[in-house]
């Protein structure tokens, strides 16, 4: 399963760097005109990166095992990261596409995204605890 997400992260790349200099982003900038878009399409890239980089084992009898490798400080921020340096790689090539310009709002806007998709994903994997 991992591979397939790898592929779809690598797919997803390409795409938005082959979508940069395509008339569909002139298009949607109508309909964009703050950028918001940034947000989500950043926050996918990093809930797929997740998917096909961090080491899921859950006991599912169990899920306040502290032998569950998923440690969020060290897992979680490569694939942040890798979306951030895809962002601002995307922003760099955007300032040599012709009609397009880099925007330093745009790499922020893209943070927002990859943290709230890496917030999203912490609190869902979060073991509940049960008080009673």
């Amino acid at each position: 399963m991992k591979f397939l997400f790898t592929i779809l992260s690598i797919a997803y790349i390409a795409g938005i760097f082959l979508f940069a200099d395509s008339s569909v982003v002139s298009d949607l900038s109508y309909f964009n005109p703050s950028s918001l878009l940034h947000i989500p399409l950043y926050g996918i890239l990093t809930f797929l990166l997740i998917l096909s980089l961090v080491p899921f084992k859950f006991n599912p009898t169990n899920s306040s095992n502290p032998s569950n490798p998923i440690n969020p400080k060290a897992h979680f921020l490569l694939p942040g990261g890798i979306a951030l340096i895809v962002a601002i790689a995307d922003e760099i090539h955007q300032a040599y596409v012709p009609g397009r310009d880099a925007s330093v709002t745009d790499v922020l806007l893209d943070l927002v995204g990859i943290n709230l998709a890496l917030f999203l994903f912490f609190r869902l994997l979060r073991p509940k605890h049960h008080y009673s």
